[in-house]
C-alpha cells in the first residue's frame, strides 16, 4: 500500500481511523512517475505532496466530515492565527455554522517524534485564547485528546480542561459536557488504556498546583480518594458490565438508566462542580474513616478543582489489581520524596509472582516491613480470598465480606511503613480491599529499640492502637520488639542510600560482619532489612525479599550471602530485568525466596537443589513503559506483557508455574 510506504519509518501510526476509512484514502492517492504521491484536498481542492502529517490531516478531515457531520465549507487548513504581533498557522479550523468567521474548533497535528499531551496543549492553549475557539483537539494519529476552553474569572487566564467527547455537528459544547455519565461509559470509553495514571496527572500538574499554592501531593490525593469512592459506589455496575463485554454484548444497546450515575463529572459551573465534589470527598471520608481528620476540606479553588476532575473523568481506576493507582502514587510520593529514598512501589505482576511462589495459607500470618502502597499484603489477601471463597474472587466489592474473610485479613494480614505519605495510601488501599487498613503501622522497621516512644505517643495511639494490639500478639517475647513469629514476610526495603545512626548499627548483628567485626559508621539500608526481616520470621517460616543484584555477585558482599546461609534455605533467585523499576531506577535487581530452618519445616542441610530464574520479557521499555499484551484481563485492562507467571489462563506458564512444579518435587513444606 501506498499509505505504508508514506508513512514508513515516519513513527506515525493510523489506530485511530478505520481500516476502511483508510482503504478509502488510498483510492485518492495520485501516483507520480517521480515516485511521489499527491492527493486532491478535501478542503482545498487542489492537489497537495501526501506527506506523513498530510495522511493523518486527510483521514481526520475526512472523520470530522462523515463521522461528526461538519460541513466542508466551514473548514480551514493551514490557516493563520494571530497571537499578538506574530502569528502560526493552525492544522485544522472548523467554524462556527450560525458565525462562518468564528473559529470553533482547532485541530493541532503533532509529530510522534515529540507528541506530548503537554506541549500540544499549550499550543492548543495559545490558539483558542486568540483564536476564540471554544474546542481545540491534537492527534499524530494514534493519540488524540480533546479539550475545551474555560477563563479564570479572578486571573483571567484562559486554560484548556479535559472534554470527554467531541460535539458532532449537531450537538452543543454544552450538551456534551451535561452528558448522563454512567460507569458504562467509562468502561467504554476508558481513556487510560495503554497510558499511565502518572502521565495524566502531569498534563494538569503544572498548571492547577502550581498556581494554586497547595501542597501537591495532598490536593491530587484527596481528588483521587473521591474519584475512586465515587467509582466503588458503582462496583456491582461495573462487574455487571464486564461481564456483558467478556460475552461479547454490545454495550451500547445497553440501556444507561438502569446504572447509578457517575457525580465525579465535569459538569456545570465552577460552585457546582466544587459543591458536588465537596460533598462526594465529605461522603467518602464519613465512609472509609482513617485516611483524613475530621476537618480535612479540599483546599483547590473552583476553577483548579473543576480541572482536576476533567482531566480525571475519563480514567477508569479500579481494576484487577490497583496497577493504575500504584502509577499515580509512586509518582506522587517520589516526587515529594525527591527519590532521596530510594524505595520504589513494586510493580503488581512482580507482587503477584512472589505471592504465587510462597503460596501463603488462611491459617498463616504475613507481614510487610517496607509496605509503600501496601501491595504485597493486598495481593496476598487476594490470593488467599480466593481459596476461601473461589465463587468470588474479585478484590473490589460493595458486597460484604464473610467472617472468615475478614477475620483473615485483621488478624493474619500486617504492614510497616515509615513515610507519612505512604502510609495514607496503603490505609486508604486496603480499607477499599476489605477494612485492613487497621493493621498499616508507621513504624522504621529498622529502629526497633525506638518504637515504644512510638507506642506512648498520643497521636500514634489514636491512630493505631487497634493494629498495634493484633501486632505485638506476634512478638516472640512480650517485652521485646526483636523477634517475632510470622510465617511469611515479602518486602521490596529501600535500597539506595546507607544508615549511620550509631543505635541503628549496633542493633544488627550482620554490621559487625561488614568489617570483619570492626565497629562501622555506616551501612547499606537493604543489608540491615535482610537481618531484621528473618528476625520476624518464625522457624520454617519463609520470605520473599527484592534486593540489588549485587548482592548476589560482589566478592565484597560474600559475608551477607555467608549470614543468610546459615539461618535460612535458599529456596529461590529470580532475577528481574532491568527495567522493571524503570523510569525511577535502572539498577539490576533480583528476588530472593528463603526459608528458615526448622527441625520439622526446613530440615537443615548442607547440600541441596536451589531454583534459578531470570525474567526475559522486559515488561517495560527502556523509558519505563509498560509493554502490553494486545487482549484485555478479566476487568476490561490490557495486560503487562511479562513471563513471570501465566495471567488468569490467558497467556503461557511462567517462573511461578515452574518454582511450584520444583518445589512440589522437593517436598518443600508449603506446597
Amino acid at each position: 500500500m501506498a499509505i505504508e510506504e508514506i508513512i514508513k519509518d515516519s513513527g506515525y501510526k493510523l489506530s485511530q481511523f478505520s481500516p476502511e476509512k483508510i482503504a478509502a484514502l488510498e483510492k485518492r492517492i495520485i501516483t507520480h512517475g517521480g515516485g511521489g504521491y499527491d492527493i486532491t484536498c478535501l478542503i482545498r481542492k487542489k492537489e497537495i505532496k501526501l506527506k506523513p502529517e498530510e495522511v493523518v490531516r486527510q483521514l481526520y478531515l475526512d472523520k470530522l466530515i462523515t463521522e461528526y457531520g461538519y460541513e466542508p465549507e466551514l473548514f480551514d487548513v493551514q490557516s493563520e492565527v494571530t497571537m499578538g504581533s506574530s502569528g502560526k498557522r493552525a492544522d485544522i479550523v472548523v467554524y462556527e455554522k450560525e458565525r462562518p468567521t468564528q473559529a470553533y474548533i482547532i485541530v493541532e497535528l503533532k509529530s510522534p517524534t515529540n507528541p506530548t499531551a503537554k506541549e500540544g496543549r499549550k499550543q492548543l492553549e495559545s490558539y483558542c485564547k486568540f483564536s476564540g475557539a471554544a474546542i481545540g483537539v491534537w492527534t499524530d494519529g494514534n493519540q488524540i485528546e480533546y479539550y475545551y476552553k474555560e477563563t479564570d474569572k479572578d486571573s483571567k487566564t484562559t486554560y484548556l480542561n479535559k472534554l470527554s467527547y467531541l460535539p458532532k455537528a449537531h450537538q452543543t459544547l454544552s450538551e456534551v459536557l451535561n452528558v448522563h455519565y454512567t460507569i458504562k461509559q467509562l468502561y467504554q470509553n476508558d481513556q487510560l488504556e495503554k497510558k499511565t495514571l502518572s502521565f495524566v496527572i502531569t498534563e494538569f500538574e503544572d498548571r492547577v498546583m502550581a498556581n494554586s499554592g497547595e501542597d501537591s501531593f495532598d490536593e491530587i490525593f484527596k481528588v483521587l480518594f473521591t474519584k475512586l469512592y465515587d467509582e466503588y459506589m458503582s462496583v456491582d455496575d461495573a462487574d455487571e458490565i464486564a461481564v456483558l463485554a467478556r460475552n461479547n454484548v454490545e454495550l451500547k444497546n445497553i440501556d444507561d438508566s438502569k446504572f447509578r450515575p457517575l457525580s465525579f463529572r465535569d459538569t456545570g459551573s465552577d460552585i457546582e462542580v466544587q459543591k458536588r465534589i465537596t460533598n462526594l470527598f465529605d461522603e467518602a471520608c464519613s465512609q472509609w474513616k482513617g485516611i483524613f481528620d475530621d476537618n480535612a476540606k479540599i483546599k483547590l479553588k473552583p476553577s483548579h478543582l473543576r480541572s482536576c476532575v476533567s482531566y480525571l473523568q475519563d480514567i477508569k481506576l479500579f481494576n484487577s489489581n490497583l496497577e493504575v493507582v500504584d502509577d499515580a502514587f509512586e509518582y506522587l510520593s517520589i516526587k515529594a520524596a525527591k527519590s532521596e529514598k530510594g524505595q520504589y512501589f513494586t510493580p503488581r505482576y512482580v507482587i503477584d509472582m512472589c505471592v504465587r511462589m510462597l503460596n501463603p495459607k488462611e491459617s498463616e500470618t504475613m507481614i510487610d516491613t517496607a509496605a509503600g502502597s501496601c501491595g504485597f499484603p493486598m495481593h496476598t489477601v487476594l490470593y488467599v480470598w480466593g481459596k476461601i471463597n473461589p465463587e468470588k474472587p474479585n478484590l473490589f466489592t460493595n458486597s460484604s465480606r464473610s467472617k472468615r474473610e475478614i477475620h483473615y485479613v485483621r488478624d493474619h494480614i500486617f504492614a510497616l511503613e515509615f513515610d507519612p505519605r505512604s502510609v495514607r495510601v496503603a490505609r486508604m488501599l486496603n480499607i477499599i480491599a476489605g477494612d485492613g487498613h487497621s493493621n498499616v503501622l508507621k513504624l522504621n522497621t529498622l529502629d526497633y529499640t525506638r518504637w515504644e516512644e512510638d507506642f506512648k505517643n498520643p497521636a500514634w495511639q489514636s491512630e493505631y492502637s487497634d493494629g498495634l494490639q493484633r501486632f505485638i500478639k506476634n512478638r516472640k517475647n512480650h517485652d521485646s520488639n526483636k523477634y517475632f513469629n510470622f510465617d511469611i514476610l515479602m518486602a521490596n526495603p529501600p535500597f539506595a542510600g546507607d544508615i549511620t545512626d550509631d543505635v541503628i548499627i549496633a542493633t544488627h548483628d550482620i554490621a559487625k560482619r561488614a568489617d570483619g567485626k570492626k565497629k562501622v559508621g555506616k551501612i547499606g539500608r537493604d543489608i540491615l532489612f535482610i537481618e531484621r526481616n528473618l528476625d520476624f520470621l518464625k522457624p520454617g517460616g519463609r520470605m520473599a525479599i527484592v534486593l540489588p543484584q549485587g548482592r548476589f555477585n560482589n566478592s565484597s558482599d560474600k559475608y551477607i550471602r555467608e549470614f543468610i546461609a546459615e539461618r535460612c534455605r535458599i529456596l529461590a533467585v529470580v532475577g528481574l530485568h532491568g527495567n522493571v523499576f524503570k523510569p525511577h531506577t535502572g539498577t539490576k535487581t533480583s528476588v530472593l525466596f528463603l526459608q528458615k530452618w526448622d527441625e520439622k519445616l526446613c530440615p537443615k542441610k548442607e547440600d541441596y537443589p536451589i531454583f534459578f530464574a531470570t525474567m526475559q520479557s522486559p515488561s517495560k521499555d527502556n523509558s519505563g513503559d509498560k509493554i502490553y499484551e494486545d487482549f484485555y484481563d478479566a476487568h476490561g485492562h490490557y495486560i503487562v506483557k511479562h513471563d513471570l507467571f501465566n495471567t488468569e489462563g490467558l497467556t503461557r506458564d511462567g517462573v511461578a508455574e515452574a518454582f511450584i512444579e520444583f518445589a512440589q518435587k522437593e517436598k518443600l513444606s508449603f506446597f
